[in-house]
């Protein structure tokens, strides 16, 4: 994809850890190089639910569920269906608020679906794709990160987190 003519960034996902003022988990994309590593110091910290950061860790670290989690089954489904999801797009902020859209190849061609980011980045990791920002949503979102005075105290919170969810807590 052409950065420039489409004023998309790649991002890859730097970490995901939990704001310690509401205890909601948060998403941290970085943007990135042409050879995958980490360009500059900005940050997008996007902020998402508990089980769609179950579902995006459960998804970086290859861990497959007992039984298909949401993720796993609409993954599953546009692969049977005969289409692959290309990319991610995080097209835009609207007060405090992040859009995106599935790019989907498949027998038609390009398929574009209107997502949630925590949603599709849960896609992205199970799919392996490339994740993009628009430039104009860093430019208003993103942040140079302060140094962590306890990195570790940050780290203990979110394996607490872990530690207490099952997945029998996000099924029907």
């Amino acid at each position: 994809m052409n950065r420039k003519a489409r004023d998309m960034v790649p991002v890859r996902i730097a970490s995901i850890s939990v704001d310690s003022l509401n205890n909601t988990p948060v998403i941290l994309l970085r943007p990135t190089a042409d050879d995958g590593s980490f360009e500059g110091e900005n940050v997008l910290p996007i902020w998402i639910g508990h089980p769609e950061a179950m579902a995006i860790l459960l998804g970086i670290q290859g861990i497959e569920a007992p039984r298909p989690l949401t993720h796993d089954l609409i993954s599953n489904t546009l692969e049977r269906l005969g289409h692959s999801l290309d990319r991610v797009l995080i097209t835009r902020i609207e007060e405090g608020t992040f859009y995106a859209e599935l790019v989907l190849r498949g027998p038609l061609g390009e398929v574009r679906i209107d997502a949630r980011p925590s949603d599709s980045m849960a896609l992205a990791v199970r799919a392996g794709c490339p994740i993009y920002v628009a430039e104009a949503v860093l430019e208003e979102a993103s942040v140079v990160p302060e140094p962590a005075e306890d990195e570790e105290d940050e780290l203990e919170r979110f394996r607490e987190f872990l530690d207490h969810v099952e997945p029998s807590d996000f099924s029907d």
